[in-house]
């Protein structure tokens, strides 16, 4: 979905037809591709009309032979592959973004749409990468979105994208340039790769700031036929290929994958290698704010419950998916689902006891030569979500838990749009607070903080911050606590803080390191400008930013 033609001022290559595209686009096995050039739609215009006027000359029955040749490739190749009409526009500061629209869009309207991104009208069968001041990244994203076309940022960890490193902005612009709902999709250059500093992995809805889980795709960003052989960076048409599961090859299909929240339909294209077991990879990402495993979903024992539980507390929280027929251990064999229709049956049937009604999908799918059932929970809407009317569950981090008083008061102004400091919504206020004010680091943003203590006839009682989300919990006690709170509580009891026994780096301390799950936990403390000392307990890497990165030995 970027490829760039002659049309382009940057071609790399001279003497390429349109034609040798398609071509090459067929040679590599595509089903569909979109022309991309830059702020332009010169060189799609320029195939459409090759092809309209070989059907000139049919029709007046003056073609040579060659051209009869032409004229009857194009036409099996068009059948063969769908080729999208689009553009890569450079926005304010140089940001590039691909917009691609159905094949029946008209090409006026989408040179309609660059006259009104601030596109010269002299510039706009040039191709050219610079074009002066044009509109903003956001302003781009609607545009596109809203002439029904698909805005994608393009290679967003790399040069001109949103997300590239040493990015001299705030953190809130890069949520929004990230995050907008206009947006729907991420194209990136290390889909191949694994682990957690992947943009896939930063981008996967377990991040506070960034809870908006996206697609990530990738692309050739071609700028010639076949790699350049003095620089491998250079890709060819079909170079990187983003392999998508669609019901049909469809403008409307694809546009329905990237709206919708099933993140398995789509993966690096891997010719030569087995298929990527997703559900495999899930497990070894492990359990999470957005994933969770059940091996069972017999009744006995609580099971379906359990998972019942779990959809619920996506739903409060930030949607995710549920695995029934898997642990959460990677190394551990699958049981699967013996009976995976009946299953499902009694599974959908289950969530039905979740009131107001949930749309949830419930589908099967191969994981380790077994059955296993993948439930997708939307985020969902119409807050807060109960079973059996009155039992509301939240997930934090890794753990599904009753909501308490407090939380139940977020949700609702959540979706009265009264807090934006709300579970999973990026909000100003909470973003500044984890943002450096006069030298002093924001607090992170995982993990939980006691904020204030107070004894009641002899029992402790706690006022608890979830750093994640800002929520505020009062008058937990360490029997009622759940078990990160609990284990703040215990910390903070058995351990008071001497701020002079510390080693500060700073203003800021580690206190402690742990592992849990296989995942680095942090404890941590900072000293306040009016001498105060803050604690902030059970800390992820998640939650790490800034200065804390540099403490606790992260790269940043």
């Amino acid at each position: 979905m970027h490829i760039h033609t002659p049309a382009s001022s940057d071609y790399q290559t001279s003497d390429v037809k349109y034609l040798d595209i398609l071509r090459s686009a067929e040679a590599r096995g595509l089903d569909l591709i979109a022309f991309t050039d830059h702020n332009s739609v010169a060189g799609y215009a320029g195939m459409q009309q090759e092809i309209a006027q070989l059907e000139l000359l049919e029709r007046l029955n003056r073609l040579h032979a060659n051209e009869r040749q032409q004229l009857e490739e194009y036409r099996r190749l068009r059948t063969r592959i769908l080729a999208l009409p689009g553009f890569e526009f450079t926005a304010t500061f140089g940001f590039h973004i691909l917009g691609i629209f159905p094949e029946t869009k008209p090409l006026r309207e989408i040179e309609y749409l660059l006259l009104h991104l601030n596109i010269p009208a002299d510039k706009l069968d040039e191709g050219p990468c610079e074009v002066g001041a044009t509109a903003d990244v956001l302003t781009a994203y609607r545009t596109i979105d809203e002439a029904g076309g698909i805005a994608i940022a393009a290679h967003v960890n790399s040069s001109h994208g949103v997300a590239m490193r040493g990015l001299g902005f705030g953190g809130q612009t890069k949520i929004a340039y990230t995050q907008d709902p206009h947006l729907l999709a991420l194209e990136v250059t290390d889909l191949e790769q694994k682990g957690r500093r992947t943009m896939a992995a930063f981008f996967s809805g377990t991040k506070p700031e960034y809870p908006r889980r996206m697609h990530c795709i990738q692309g050739s960003d071609a700028h010639r036929l076949t790699r350049d052989p003095k620089n491998i960076k250079n890709l060819g048409v079909g170079d990187r290929v983003t392999e998508l599961l669609l019901d049909e090859v469809s403008f409307g299909a694809l546009c329905d994958l990237f709206k919708g929240t099933d993140f398995a339909r789509s993966r690096p294209y891997r010719p030569s290698q087995a298929p990527v077991d997703f559900i495999q990879a899930a497990r070894e990402a492990g359990p999470s704010i957005i994933q969770s495993f059940h091996e069972s979903y017999s009744q006995r024992g609580g099971k379906l419950k359990g998972i019942i539980a779990d959809v619920c507390a996506f739903a409060n929280t930030n949607g995710g998916t549920v695995y029934v027929g898997v642990s959460g251990e990677a190394r551990k064999r699958a049981s699967g689902v013996n009976n995976p229709k009946e299953a499902m049956q009694t599974i959908k049937k289950a969530i039905q006891s979740i009131t107001p009604p949930l749309e949830a999908t419930v589908d099967v799918h191969k994981s380790g030569g077994v059955n296993v059932i993948r439930i997708i929970v939307p985020r969902g809407d119409d807050l807060p979500y109960a079973i059996d009317d009155n039992k509301i569950y939240l997930r934090v981090e890794a753990e599904t838990t009753l909501a308490v008083r407090d939380e139940i008061v977020q949700l609702v102004k959540r979706k009265e749009g009264g807090a934006r400091a709300a579970a999973g919504e990026p909000a100003s206020a909470l973003e500044s607070a984890a943002t450096p004010t006069n030298g002093v680091a924001g607090p992170p943003r995982t993990g939980v903080e006691i904020v204030e203590s107070g004894e009641r006839e002899g029992r402790w009682y706690h006022t608890m911050r979830d750093l994640r989300n800002g929520n505020v919990v009062k008058n937990v006690t360490q029997k009622s606590a759940r078990k990160l709170w609990h284990y703040a509580i215990s910390q903070h009891e058995k351990h008071p803080i001497d701020s002079t026994q510390l080693n500060w780096v700073g203003d800021l301390a580690l206190l402690n390191k742990s592992q849990h799950a296989g995942k680095h936990r942090y404890d941590l403390a900072q000293r306040q400008p009016d001498g105060a000392i803050r604690v902030y307990y059970g800390v992820t890497e998640d939650g790490i930013h800034g200065p804390w990165r540099k403490l606790v030995g992260l790269e940043e």
